[in-house]
């Protein structure tokens, strides 16, 4: 247990060096006595058992008044899942701990969150959006390395597809990622130097791409062709997705599935496809070192980690729009019928890991850099 919650130690001292001298002068006065030697053992006794019962008393009484607190950054749109979650876990939690949570939340786009945490903001628990932007917090010191094999697959927690959203009845009839490079059709993205989320659209046009040219010269051509399409890059996905839906810009938007389902709970009319090639969003969770040694908060954040994977938690997660990557979840009915099967989907590892893919898309004068040169945006 850490430090921040023992047991102040120096009064139990001083009280056990009193009834030792108390003992030893009791032991010289009467050891010669007619009963000198029983009451020397009685009163030994008697006092270990007081003593006893009363530092167990204070342990029990500080311990069910030590509250916790547990600060969680995460990215913007778990917000919805996680007042679900964390109440449950908090009873979970002062049922069989007797003790308190309480968290401090924080959420916003990935990218941001991660500097946020880089630069100061002691999170114990981060769940990010990419896990390059998990591996950068690893970089700066505060996430000891091999954090993606603690926890079940790989340390994702939640995922979802791209999807592309179109108006009210498809007038472009618009039902795979080919369709995107058309003349006459306007995209709405975000631009993946800025964005997570555009990162992710940019993975899925070009895997589907790759695979139905067969060269990464064939997907380069394809997807400038639907960048051309793009009337403009949005900073972030919050912003292309009012484009689309408040501003009426674009025939189409690429966004995250969990994004679309949870706009159509709150009764925003949607119409969307799920491309067939398509590829896993993989949203980890990773626990942050540093911060938890500082704050003696390893034991819980590990254990609140875990509770993330039970049925319990998961559910929580697909009712806002996320697929479960509990297999037991995934298969009621309820969540097989709202998340399809894609048949065909990839993932980072299939491109090499983040290392491979920033270096290859996203760096100054990578794919996407020369995909906007060809443009002349």
């Amino acid at each position: 247990m850490s430090s921040r919650y023992r047991q102040p130690l120096g009064k139990s001292k001083s009280a056990m060096q009193a009834i030792a001298s108390l003992v030893s002068n009791i032991f010289s006065n009467i050891f010669n006595r007619q009963f000198g030697r029983k009451f020397i053992a009685f009163f030994l006794a008697g006092a270990l058992i007081s003593f006893t019962m009363t530092a167990c008393n204070q342990n029990s009484t500080n311990s069910s008044q030590k509250d916790i607190e547990l600060t969680l950054v995460s990215f913007a749109v778990t917000k919805q899942a996680y007042q679900a979650i964390l109440p449950k876990f908090v009873e979970k939690w002062q049922k069989e701990q007797n003790q308190k949570i309480k968290f401090n939340q924080s959420y916003g786009a990935s990218g941001s969150q991660t500097r946020a945490v880089i630069d100061g903001l002691e999170a114990d628990i981060v769940h990010l959006a990419l896990a390059a932007d998990t591996s950068k917090i690893e970089k700066a010191g505060l996430i000891d390395k091999g954090w993606e094999q603690e926890y079940p697959n790989d340390s994702i927690v939640s995922k979802s597809v791209p999807v592309i959203v179109t108006r009210d009845g498809n007038p472009k009839n618009i039902k795979d990622w080919s369709d995107l490079e058309k003349d006459g059709v306007s995209l709405i993205t975000a631009d993946p130097k800025t964005s997570g989320v555009a990162r992710w659209n940019f993975l899925a046009l070009w895997n589907a791409a790759f695979k139905k040219g067969g060269s990464d010269e064939k997907a380069l051509e394809a997807l400038t062709r639907v960048y051309t399409n793009v009337p403009i890059l949005t900073k972030d996905a919050r912003e292309a997705t009012d484009a689309f839906f408040k501003q009426g810009q674009g025939d189409a938007l690429i966004n995250y599935e969990n994004e679309i389902i949870l706009a159509s709970q709150r009764g925003i009319k949607t119409n969307y496809v799920i491309p067939e090639v398509n590829f896993s969003i993989d949203n980890p969770i990773a626990v942050v070192d540093k911060n938890v040694a500082k704050h003696g908060t390893k034991e819980v954040a590990e254990a609140f980690v875990k509770f993330l994977y039970s049925p319990e938690a998961q559910t929580e997660f697909a009712k806002v729009g996320f697929r479960p990557v509990d297999e037991t979840v995934a298969k009621e009915k309820q969540f097989a019928d709202l998340y399809p099967v894609v048949k065909n989907l990839s993932t980072v590892k299939d491109l090499g890991g983040w290392d491979a893919i920033n270096k290859k898309f996203f760096a100054d004068g990578a794919a996407f850099d020369q995909i906007q040169a060809k443009i002349k945006r």
